[in-house]
């Protein structure tokens, strides 16, 4: 077989086959128009949200600086895996090479680390903001909150990096089957043969460094933040200041929940299914809600889209039409 060489006395791997959705052989159509459609949507909804950011001045804020950020991550998130995961749905078989796994599971990594570093920069905004507001110009300056969105990506890229050059160095003999629809280290330390201590561990300390100090630092803000909303006398006020993080709030709750239950999760007693569809929740329609999120809920993006939408795209349209 051409995914599978021997190398010495060794099996070695050359070549993933996937095993996901391959309970459901008659839905293959069917799972490609879903997740074309969803795939469609959240580029569009992203794309919509940063150039509608970009064009227009009043949101040339921190806040709307970090979604920029969040939205090209989301572009970047969605497209590792679902690409060929739609190109997958009409192969008889479901290969990956192993250098592109690696590069799936690289940028992987990276995007989602990075992800959940910027949420709670995102977090620290709005707690300077709500509690602070006098020194948020100061606190939140161009200058910080390049740095807390270059940090954000900086730590994704080394912690990326790290579990990318361990897993690189693993043994694996065989079989090459990944009872997924994408390439997980987990997934690949089940593959290898060799002592993966040395792996398993610093994904122990990447998932409290990068996974779990975030989730808990947006926590304790939210907190404090809550605690300042309540002090404020009028209703209005408190509603007002709550509607500046209600968008951010609502995305963090449907991220570190999706992930923490795609990661933390026991792993027995879960069926091919149900792993499936918990990564699907957590890699390709979160991704989607958010912009949704932010449109719904942020009356600033809201009317900056119908701008948008107004000054640039129905005019394009009718033009179009008219051809």
């Amino acid at each position: 077989m051409k995914d599978i060489k021997e190398k010495g006395n060794q099996t070695l791997v050359t070549e993933f086959i996937f095993l996901g959705f391959s309970n459901h052989p008659k839905l293959q159509g069917l799972f490609f128009m879903i997740f074309l459609l969803v795939y469609l949507v959240t580029l569009l909804g992203n794309l919509l949200i940063l150039t509608a950011i970009r064009i227009n001045p009043a949101l040339h804020t921190p806040m709307y600086y970090f979604l920029i950020n969040l939205s090209f991550l989301d572009i970047c998130y969605t497209s590792t895996t679902v690409p060929i995961m739609l190109v997958n749905f009409f192969r008889e078989k479901k290969t990956i090479t192993y250098e592109g796994c690696l590069s799936q599971l690289f940028f992987l990594v990276t995007f989602a680390g990075s992800e959940c570093v910027l949420l709670a920069a995102m977090a620290y905004d709005r707690f300077i903001a709500i509690c602070h507001p006098l020194r948020y110009p100061v606190l939140m300056s161009k200058k910080v909150c390049s740095y807390l969105a270059a940090g954000s990506w900086l730590c994704g890229l080394v912690n990326s990096m790290t579990h990318t050059g361990l897993t690189a160095t693993v043994t694996l003999c065989g079989p090459n089957q990944i009872s997924h629809f994408l390439c997980d280290i987990p997934l690949i330390l089940k593959l290898s043969c060799s002592d993966t201590s040395v792996n398993e561990f610093t994904l122990y300390v990447a998932s409290a460094t990068i996974g779990l100090s975030p989730c808990l630092f947006t926590a304790v803000s939210y907190m404090l933040i809550i605690s300042a909303i309540l002090k404020i006398q009028s209703t209005q006020g408190r509603h007002k200041a709550f509607s500046t993080c209600a968008s951010h709030l609502t995305v963090v709750v449907i991220f570190y929940g999706t992930a923490n239950f795609n990661y933390d999760r026991p792993s027995s007693g879960y069926s091919l299914d149900m792993d499936i569809l918990v990564s699907v929740l957590f890699c390709i329609v979160t991704p989607m809600l958010n912009p949704i999120i932010y449109s719904l809920r942020n009356k600033e993006v809201t009317v900056a889209l119908k701008k948008l939408c107004e000054l640039y795209i129905l005019p394009g349209l009718i033009q179009i039409s008219g051809v």
